[in-house]
């Protein structure tokens, strides 16, 4: 089964990752993929370089970042292999954990629909 965990955070706090956060990130992602636990995995920009659609009544707007009604953003994914949504929380504890106690962070995972192939 496949996971997606949604990192968010505060990106009004300006937590920048230190090179040792980096280091110890990049040792477990080489892990999480060796082991084919991590599918793939990105930052995203701010959200000042962002733009929000919204279809509202058949309407389609854009509205330009930064979006100042929102607190936390989802800053970044990750997409996971696991057997159940127990797997795929232990994998998602590590990544966390990596970040020690100075950074506020919260992932939310969600198991991904699977089309089912038609009947022929």
């Amino acid at each position: 089964m496949r996971f997606l965990s949604m990192v968010r955070i505060n990106e009004r706090a300006g937590q920048k990752p230190s090179a040792q956060l980096m280091e110890d990130m990049g040792k477990l992602m080489a892990e999480l993929s060796a082991a084919g636990s991590l599918l793939d995995t990105a930052g995203l920009q701010p959200t000042a370089a962002g733009k929000r659609m919204r279809l509202s009544r058949g309407r389609q707007t854009v509205v330009d970042g930064p979006f100042t009604e929102t607190k936390e953003v989802v800053a970044g994914y990750a997409m996971l292999q696991a057997a159940s949504m127990d797997e795929a929380l232990e994998i998602t504890r590590r990544f966390l954990a990596v970040h020690g106690e100075e950074w506020e962070i919260e992932c939310e995972v969600r198991q991904v629909m699977e089309h089912c192939a038609e009947a022929a």
